[in-house]
């Protein structure tokens, strides 16, 4: 983004078009996708793009005359950009920083400083959030693998499943006749044929199947995953619920998304349980985030994915080497996980053209879910 003045120069002396808009770089920086501000010696906010409005949840009006610090802490490494772009006059960039105060969350961000050489101490900042970018990387690649799992499943299906009935109905006969000091070899032949057929059956849910999808009250859901988890694995966990009570239905499978939650909601209880801590919390939270959307490969289809739905926990967190490779089959964090639930979580959600992302640090993990709205089919005029 270095060179914005020499730019708009450019713009104005070569553009063709209406003066208006030759005249007026602020009209082209308002029509930018990416989040576009300028600050002034002070770090206080000169001018902002629509798209700095969404990515800090404020209007221009409120933002203008407030200093940055008002959003971020004064320690953050963004003051350390602001101050090298103006001493050196150059453009700087971070990638990949954490922007996170009392009204600002936002994690795998890009930020870019370019100094405005006519007007001393004046800066343009430019903010790219990446995070939606390297979840939908991360969830692509983790149906892919997901794919080829559907493969191995369908071989395994009709080579593994017949012959183990039939070792599963030997062992039990074998069971009801051998002296009692054998009988236990029988159990175990009958049991980890059991295990292996109950793989199998948990691979076979990576089948292509269409997804039949309605209007779903997301609320109706979490009430349901939050009693069957209550109730069970994590009946000592305490749960905080934090529900936008006005968000429009979701277009999806009810049976499936309760799958999802509450495969999420079990981890994060199961990752609190390992720490043996008294204080084990779990936070469900739901809210509408305008501009979330998802273009398919072809460019023909563009999803709004304005409904966002957060599980987080206060356990151990999740190792970065691990993280990375979360929504990937196989990849657990459990001794005895199969690594097969968190890649089913991402199949699932991504067949509802949704979106899933990982935050996570010693002491906070959070799920984050991106789904969309459910849209009354159009009436037909036959």
């Amino acid at each position: 983004m270095s060179g914005f003045r020499r730019a708009f120069g450019m713009v104005k002396r070569s553009a063709p078009g209406p003066s208006s808009i030759r005249s007026d770089p602020a009209q082209i920086l308002g029509a930018l996708p990416v989040a576009v501000v300028t600050l002034d010696e002070h770090d206080t906010f000169c001018f902002v793009n629509y798209a700095a409005e969404e990515f800090f949840g404020s209007s221009a009006t409120l933002l203008k005359n407030q200093q940055l610090s008002d959003i971020l802490p004064a320690d953050h490494p963004i003051f350390l950009l602001l101050e090298r772009a103006r001493r050196n006059g150059l453009t700087v960039a971070e990638h990949d920083m954490i922007l996170e105060g009392p009204r600002l969350s936002r994690r795998g961000t890009s930020v870019q400083v370019a100094p405005m050489g006519d007007v001393p101490g004046h800066v343009v900042l430019t903010l790219h959030d990446e995070s939606a970018a390297r979840a939908l990387d991360q969830q692509m690649s983790a149906r892919n693998a997901a794919r080829s799992i559907t493969g191995m499943a369908a071989i395994l299906a009709h080579e593994v499943k017949n012959p183990l009935s039939g070792i599963r109905g030997a062992a039990q006969l074998l069971e009801t006749s051998v002296p009692p000091q054998d009988r236990e070899l029988a159990v175990l032949i009958r049991d980890e044929a059991d295990r292996i057929r109950a793989m199998v059956e948990r691979m076979e849910t990576f089948g292509e199947k269409k997804l039949e999808r309605d209007a779903v009250n997301i609320h109706r859901v979490l009430e349901r995953v939050r009693k069957l988890a209550g109730s069970g694995f994590a009946a000592r966990v305490r749960f905080v619920e934090s529900y936008d009570p006005s968000l429009p239905h979701v277009n999806g499978n009810r049976d499936q998304l309760i799958q999802v939650l509450l495969n999420l909601v079990k981890n994060a209880a199961e990752a609190i349980a390992g720490t043996e801590r008294q204080d084990g919390e779990i936070h469900l939270s739901t809210g509408f985030q305008h501009g979330v959307r998802l273009s398919a490969a072809s460019g023909r289809t563009r999803a709004n994915l304005p409904i966002f739905v957060c599980v987080r926990d206060n356990g151990p967190g999740i190792p970065e080497d691990i993280r990375r490779h979360l929504f990937e089959p196989f990849i657990s964090t459990k001794a005895t996980g199969s690594g097969l639930g968190l890649a089913l979580v991402a199949k699932i959600v991504a067949d509802h053209g949704g979106l899933i992302d990982v935050d996570s640090r010693p002491g906070r993990t959070e799920f984050r879910i991106n789904l969309p709205v459910f849209e009354e089919p159009p009436e037909s005029n036959y």
